[in-house]
Formats: structure tokens, C-alpha cells, sequence
């Protein structure tokens, strides 16, 4: 058929003409790739190469992550691997994926990602094979339309100092000059990064994959898997045995699922649910455009559009607010397109057409409409799954498998191989997400699409979903929501964020913005409080988090804790258990409590929760389980205790350790009462008001005096409000978890995930004093951290304040006598000192020990958004530093 090219006139494609022109779009479906690893005709009925009896791995997926995983597990020493894809690889998504690659997001572990997936295409492979991967080092230029998103750049632009990329914040001028091309009349800036570029999927994956097989892996094409067998064994854990294909199956103890829109297919051939869900993602391919060659690839996140040099022309392509699903996944789809949606897809020509006018009067050669996989929050779901030991994730990647894929790569081989992966993953990590939600239709729905139709929006630091929310409510919702607490959603809990002084403000079940003929919601005031904290100065509620913060530093204040995650350790093995998981001595009497960390086995910090001694009882009650012996109470913070809950019971498994772990969760409310008058309140006994049990324990997550409440669901609101009453004539008020951050970070507590991460040692982190250390017992980690401690001290976490009246989120980068030495991980505004706190780690440029002469005799800066404060180095928090207040010393 003749091709037919079309015009990218805005004017001609109005809403009006759409319709009665379609015959005139181009039926031309192609990827722009001169070469692909589609064959014509191809009707291969046969594998490529026979099916071995056993592999120690079996990756299913031939597409990017696929073939990275394999490379990647050959270099750290594997070679019985086996890659199986029932068709040819890249037949999926990969083949016609547009190869970007972006170094700066707004994450660092993301960045170190980004920067191994460079090494590996542009550099490793050919080195190792003498073969090119199509690696193309043009450049990324990132477009900035207002002071906001220019401001997000500028946060890119000082993280990129620390990791030695290179990047420029150019005026409008400037870009014109770079890119003659382009419109930039009503630009506000732009971030220039010379050293982003593509790379080819054929010749990525081909590459990846002689690399692999060079070394002793085997790739076999053309032979789809039609089942997993799974063996339940004595103790009730469930394992990976064998992959099923028609050809015959392959024993092995490991399976790796890289099979991207295909994934959730197979999860469940071994009963694991896959969270993700497949779209229509498109891009079209421009004629070729006169003064094109050799400019960057642009990203106009404003406009949701990207537009990616190919050769002498453009691909353009975006995310848009009503993409297109496909509810029905084929299975004999491969290297397939999808017929575009002119009608969803205009919207990202107006774009590009404002951005590079001449588009108007230049011809669509072909279009690319495929199948991508997304996930609920936009990021790709990786690690072990918690159903089934042995059967991994590497799929979900939400258009972003080529980019991600060196760095993730790495990180999943290591993660098979040695249990855990090298860096701070859990933002990947399948367990990030609860158990009752990985299932649940709609919510995989509704936050797929928010986090697809949000992509390119602006990375705010109080920003919350609309989408999938009230999935967990506590027994305090409806009392706190009539009292005006706006709300923050983690791990599908509903929790405090801050109190306004406004009335209610409900969240809404999710308009999906007005797409699919939705009724979009009117004067939706929960959307507004989130709309108006759009900002990187102090947000207009920054007055409530300060009233809130100091009621608790001068009065009491009541934190409903619900979420948090309460599980119960019982069984034969509970002390041995909890002996070899605590890092701290938990071997206090009954009715004491402990703060400790769970560690690897390389000393990263899992965890860090408090752990109760608990009494054996006969009979079990609303607050304890029956049992004999030893016995546990864990409280661990509510975002992550999936998380929690699969360590544990990998490490019971691991150890055969004869145990029980009960989650009472959702069982248990917590409310916590903290402040220097919280004396009075139980000198006087005005607590225990109401004759229900409840379990009280003296701690604090803020620095205070106080305690914690723990009691079944049914007396969570009458304790509440006793407590409310009791306090009254003391001041006390509601403070939610944005005080929580800010009193936390003020005090110098660890906050799980941002300032203490699994890539982080309770030693780095100044959390010593909770590893059992001068004692004989031993513990998960322990060897890792005496050897960490004989060699010295390579990296610190510091605290770290500044003068200045201005906000800082984290990501701000950390300079050591005029040398880049970390960032910052956290960073809040402390109300008591009146100051903007950071804590991050630092090293010494020249790989030294960073001892705390190190750290005093330097001078030191923070950077963020490009401008440079002095800055204030402490090895504790300047906040109470001999911890008096909690103590009750006021």
C-alpha cells in the first residue's frame, strides 16, 4: 500500500474535522529502526535450541530487562541460566520502545541507576563484544515554561553535581542558540544535559544477550512457558520447582518474571499477583525535517511531550490524561502495533508544533501505537515475591525498560544471587505495596492511570494521589476527617497528614480527571489544599504544621498512629528468632520495649521498629495471642510493613526457626501522646478514663515526654476522646504526620527509607547504640558491621542546619570545603530552633576515613537549586542533644 503522508496542522485536525478526515492519516505502521529482530514471514514452530533438564535461573521475557538480568547474572559468575521467549527477543514492548535515556530524575538511587545502564550500552558491551548497540550521544534538553518546573530542574541540576554529571540551566537565548529550531518565546529556561542520548533495542538486546551466552547463558527463542510448578513443603512455604513449556520443562529453584504486559499472565501460574496493567502508549515518526541533525532530544513535560531525534527526523510521542487500555492481552501479539487514535493523540502534536513550529509543514512518515506495561505508581516492580520464594519480578517498567534496564539489571541479578540487592531498591520492590492491594482490580486501575496521566508533572514534595484511595481506613477516620484532617495515603492506609482549620476536607472516590466520560469533580476541596502546597517555597499551610509542632514541644499533642503495622513474634524459636533478627538486646523483662533494627546480612538497615517483651498467657485477648514462653510485640512504622512482615518471615524461613508471626494491623488502633504536659496527665491518671484495656507504653517518635496507646478497634474512639477531655485544660490539640516529620528531624530520629536505608549501616547512621555489639549473641548483620567497624567509618550521616529562612526537601548536595561530598536525604523546617534541618551522608573525596575529625575540621555548604548556603555540620541533632525532654526533664 502507497504510503500517505499527513501534515501536522493543529488548524486542519480541530475536533470538527477530525472525523471526516481519518482516511487521510497514515496507515503506515513502523517502527523507525533500520533494523529490528522481526523476520517476515517468521513461522518458527520449533525452539531455537533444545530445553535443558535444569537451570539454577530461568528468566521468561526476551525483552530489555530480560536480557539485562542475563548479561548481568553471567558477569557476577552464573553461567545455567536460561532466557526463554516465546517468540524472538524484543518481540513485546522493546522492539518498539524510543531508547531514551535521561540521566537526572528525582531520585539519586535512580540516577546511579541511569548512570550504570549508560556504562553498560555505551561503553561495556562494545568493549566486550566488538559489537555496537546504537548508542547515540545527542543530548537532552529539558524544557521549562514557568518558575515552578524551571525550579525542578534546578534540583536536578545540583543532585547532578554530586554524581559528576554535567548539565547546564540555559536562558531562552541560549536554548534558541542550540536549537535553532525550536520556539522559545514563551519559555521560561531549560536544563541542558550534553551527555543523555538513545540507544537501538535490537541491537541493546542482541548485544546483551552474545555477551551472555560468550560467558555460558542460553537463550532460547520460540518457546512460550505454560506454566510454573510450585511445591508446598513441610513448614507451608511455597517454592518455585520447575518451568512448564510445551517443549518439555526445566527444573530449577529460581524464575525470573521479565514478561512486561505479559507478567501478570504469568504470575498467576504460580498464584503471585503482578500489579500492573497494560495501555496504549504511542509516538509518531516525522519526515525528514532540514536542520534537524544533531540537535538533543527534548522533553516539554509542560506540554506531556517528547520529541527524540531519528537521524534526519523526529519522534514524537507523550503522555496524555485518557490513554487507552488493553483489557484483553494476547498472547500471540508479537511485534505487533495497534492502529492510532488520532483523537487521543493530538493533544501531543499541538504540542510539538509549539515547540518546534516547523512540524506544521512536515509529513507523518509512520506511526508506532504498542503495548506498555504501568504500574501503580509509576515505578517498576522488582524482587522476590512475597507468595512464592524463588519467583522474582523484573517487569512493570512504565516505558522505561531501556533505560532503567542496565542499572536494574544489576540490582536483580545481585538480588538473586545474594538475597538483597546492592542499592536501596524498596522503591521498586514488589513488597512496597500491601498485600490487599496487589489484587485489587480497581485500585491497580485508578493509580495506573493517575501515575501514567501525572508523568511529566512536577515532582512536589506534598503531593498525594487522587486515585485508589479510603482503601484503609482506621477506627479515628471519621472522627479526625469531622475535625479537619486532610489526609495522606501510605500503603492504602488513610492517615493523619495535617489538621486544617477549615472544615472537612473528604477525599473523593477518583474522577480519572474527566477521562472516559467521567464526571470530573466540582470545588473538590481535598484537591485544592494539595493544589495550593504545588510549590518548592514554604507551603500556605506552613503556619498549622508550625502550631502543630509546638503545642507538642510546649503543651501535649495526639497523634493517631493506626497505621502503623503491629505484628506479634510467638513460638518454641520466638527468642532465638527474635535474637537473630533484633540488633538490639530485646531480652528485657516483660513489659519492656526496645528500639532496634532489623539488618542483612551485608549490615543495610531493613528496619528499625520498637519491640515489646510480652507475657505468656493461656488464653488469648483483644491486645495478646495465647502462647507459652517467649513473646513479641512489634510496632513498626505503617508504609512499609509489607516490607517488614516479608523480611521477618524470610528470615524464619531461612532459619527454620519454629515461629509464629501474627499481623494484628488492622486489629489494633495506636495513638500517641506527647508533650511536656503529658506529665500531668498521668501524674493525675486522667488517661485511664474508661474501662477498656489498652497497652500503654513510654515512648516517643518526636522527642517528648509521652506515650503510646495501643488498644483494640472498638476502644479507639472512646479512648480518644477521654484523652481529648482529659487534655483540654492543658492545651492539648490534634497534630498529624507533617509535624511528625519536622519534630522527628528536629530531634534527630531516623525516618526508615530516607535517612536510613537498607544501602545504610546502623553505624553510618549513629545508631550504635541499638546493635548488641560488646556482647557474644549473634545477630543478622553482625559480622558485616565488626568488620565495617575494624576498617573504619568510609561514609557518615551528618545533621545539618542553615541561617536562612528558606525550604529545603532533600536532594540538596553537600559540599565539603568547595568539594560535592553527598546530598541530602531529608530535610524539613525545625519550629523549636527555628531553623531548616537536613541530615545526609557524606565521604571523603579521596576515599579516606570520615571520623568525626574529619567531619569537624571541615567548612561546609548546601546547594539547592543552584544557589549556595553556608551550612552547620553536627555529628546529633543541636535539638536536646543530652535527651532531657524525654526523660521528662523539661
Amino acid at each position: 500500500m502507497a504510503e500517505v503522508s499527513r501534515t501536522l496542522n493543529t488548524s486542519y485536525f480541530s475536533p470538527s474535522r477530525l472525523y471526516s478526515v481519518t482516511g487521510e492519516h497514515t496507515r503506515e505502521k513502523n517502527v523507525p529502526y533500520t533494523k529490528t529482530l522481526k523476520e517476515d514471514g517468521y513461522k518458527e514452530s520449533q525452539p531455537t535450541k533444545p530445553l535443558p533438564k535444569s537451570a539454577d535461573v530461568v528468566i521468561i521475557g526476551g525483552g530489555s530487562l530480560g536480557c539485562q538480568t542475563l548479561y548481568h547474572l553471567t558477569k557476577m559468575g552464573m553461567t545455567n541460566i536460561v532466557l526463554l521467549e516465546r517468540d524472538r527477543l524484543t518481540s513485546g514492548t522493546t522492539w518498539h520502545t524510543a531508547g531514551l535515556l535521561w540521566q537526572l530524575r528525582p531520585s539519586d538511587v535512580e540516577v546511579e541507576l541511569l548512570a550504570h545502564t549508560r556504562q553498560v550500552v555505551s561503553s561495556d558491551l562494545e568493549q566486550e563484544t566488538g559489537l555496537s548497540t546504537g548508542w547515540i550521544q545527542n543530548g537532552g534538553l529539558f524544557i521549562a515554561s514557568n518558575k515552578q518546573r524551571l525550579d525542578e530542574y534546578k534540583r536536578l541540576m545540583t543532585l547532578g553535581k554530586v554524581y559528576g554529571i554535567e548539565s547546564y540551566v540555559l536562558s531562552p537565548a541560549e536554548t534558541k542558540d542550540l536549537y535553532p529550531l525550536m520556539n522559545v518565546d514563551d519559555l521560561y529556561g531549560t536544563l541542558y544535559v550534553p551527555k543523555d542520548g538513545t540507544m537501538d533495542p535490537a541491537g541493546t538486546c542482541t548485544t546483551l544477550t552474545r555477551a551472555a551466552a560468550a560467558k555460558g547463558a542460553t537463550v532460547i527463542e520460540n518457546c512460550p512457558v505454560t506454566g510454573i510448578q510450585v511445591q508446598t513443603n513441610d513448614l507451608g512455604i511455597r517454592k518455585v520447582e520447575a518451568v512448564e513449556t510445551k517443549y518439555g520443562s526445566i527444573t530449577t529453584p529460581c524464575v525470573v518474571n521479565c514478561a512486561g504486559v505479559w507478567a501478570n499472565k504469568l504470575g498467576r501460574m504460580a498464584r503471585v499477583n503482578v500489579p500492573l496493567i497494560a495501555m496504549h502508549h504511542a509516538y509518531v515518526v516525522t519526515e525528514r525535517i532540514e536542520g534537524i541533525q544533531n540537535m538533543p532530544n527534548v522533553r516539554d513535560h509542560d506540554a506531556s511531550v517528547y520529541l527524540r531525534l531519528q537521524g534526519d527526523a523526529l519522534s514524537v510521542g507523550g503522555y496524555e490524561a485518557n490513554p487507552i487500555f488493553w483489557d484483553e492481552v494476547s498472547d500471540e501479539f508479537a511485534f505487533g502495533l495497534f492502529d492510532l487514535n488520532w483523537d487521543v493523540f493530538m493533544q501531543h502534536i499541538e504540542g510539538a508544533i509549539n515547540r518546534v513550529p516547523v512540524l506544521e509543514k512536515t509529513g507523518i512518515k509512520s506511526t508506532v501505537c504498542g503495548p506498555e506495561s504501568f504500574t501503580a505508581d509509576h515505578k517498576p516492580l522488582m524482587g522476590e515475591a512475597p507468595e512464592v520464594r524463588g519467583f522474582f519480578l523484573g517487569c512493570g517498567f512504565n516505558s522505561a525498560g531501556m533505560m532503567l534496564g542496565g542499572g536494574c539489571g544489576k540490582e536483580l541479578a545481585h538480588w538473586i544471587i545474594h538475597g538483597r540487592p546492592e542499592k536501596d531498591m524498596y522503591g521498586y520492590d514488589i513488597r512496597r505495596f500491601h498485600r490487599s492491594l496487589t489484587d485489587h482490580n480497581r485500585w491497580i486501575k485508578e493509580r495506573s492511570h493517575e501515575s501514567y496521566a501525572k508523568n511529566y508533572s512536577v515532582v512536589f514534595p506534598y503531593d498525594e494521589p487522587l486515585a485508589g484511595r479510603n482503601m484503609r481506613k482506621d477506627p479515628l477516620h471519621q472522627e479526625l476527617l469531622s475535625q479537619g484532617c486532610v489526609f495522606q495515603e501510605r500503603h492504602g492506609w488513610e492517615r493523619p497528614g495535617w489538621f486544617s482549620q477549615k472544615g472537612s476536607a473528604p477525599v473523593l472516590d477518583y474522577d480519572y480527571y474527566g477521562a472516559y466520560g467521567s464526571q470530573k469533580h466540582t470545588n473538590y476541596k481535598y484537591n485544592k489544599l494539595l493544589g495550593a502546597e504545588y510549590t518548592f517555597d514554604f507551603p500556605p499551610h506552613h503556619d498549622v504544621i508550625r502550631n502543630e509542632c509546638l503545642t507538642c514541644r510546649n503543651a501535649v499533642a495526639v497523634f493517631n498512629m493506626s497505621y502503623f503495622g503491629k505484628f506479634y513474634l510467638v513460638g518454641p524459636d520466638a527468642k532465638k528468632a527474635a535474637d537473630w533478627l533484633f540488633t538490639a538486646d530485646i531480652n528485657k523483662p516483660p513489659g519492656s520495649t526496645v528500639y532496634t533494627c532489623m539488618l542483612n546480612k551485608r549490615g543495610g538497615t531493613e528496619s528499625d521498629l520498637t519491640v515489646s517483651r510480652i507475657e505468656p498467657r493461656p488464653q488469648s485477648s483483644v491486645l495478646a495471642p495465647a502462647f507459652e514462653g517467649y513473646g513479641y510485640y512489634l510496632a513498626i512504622g505503617g508504609a512499609v510493613a509489607q516490607h517488614n512482615w516479608s523480611h521477618i518471615k524470610t528470615v524464619l524461613q531461612d532459619q527454620k526457626f519454629q515461629c509464629e508471626l501474627l499481623d494484628c494491623s488492622e486489629d489494633l488502633g495506636m495513638i500517641s501522646i506527647q508533650g511536656p504536659q503529658s506529665i500531668l496527665m498521668q501524674s493525675n491518671h486522667l488517661i485511664i478514663t474508661v474501662c477498656l484495656q489498652v497497652r500503654a507504653m513510654r515512648l516517643s517518635f518526636v522527642g517528648e515526654m509521652g506515650w503510646e496507646l495501643h488498644m483494640p478497634r472498638a476502644a479507639c474512639v472512646p479512648v480518644y476522646q477521654a484523652v481529648m477531655a482529659a487534655g483540654a485544660k492543658y492545651g492539648i490539640s490534634n497534630a498529624g504526620y507533617r509535624a511528625i516529620d519536622s519534630l522527628s528531624i528536629e530531634k534527630g530520629y531516623r525516618h526508615w527509607h530516607a535517612d536510613l536505608r537498607p544501602d545504610d549501616t546502623p553505624l553510618e547512621a549513629s545508631l550504635a547504640f541499638t546493635c548488641k555489639l560488646k556482647g557474644t549473641t549473634p545477630f543478622l548483620g553482625r559480622e558485616a558491621l565488626e568488620a565495617q567497624k575494624a576498617r573504619g567509618l568510609h561514609r557518615r550521616l551528618l545533621c545539618f542546619t542553615i541561617e536562612e529562612k528558606i525550604p529545603m526537601f532533600g536532594l540538596e548536595a553537600i559540599f565539603r570545603n568547595g568539594k560535592p561530598v553527598g546530598h541530602l536525604r531529608r530535610a524539613d523546617f525545625g519550629f523549636a530552633i527555628n531553623k531548616t534541618i537536613g541530615y545526609g551522608y557524606i565521604r571523603d573525596p579521596e576515599g579516606g576515613i570520615v571520623s568525626p575529625d574529619f567531619v569537624k575540621s571541615g567548612e561546609y555548604t548546601l546547594e539547592r537549586m543552584g544557589v549556595v548556603y553556608s551550612a552547620t555540620a553536627y555529628l546529633k541533632s543541636p535539638f536536646d542533644p543530652e535527651n532531657k525532654r524525654v526523660r521528662g526533664i523539661y
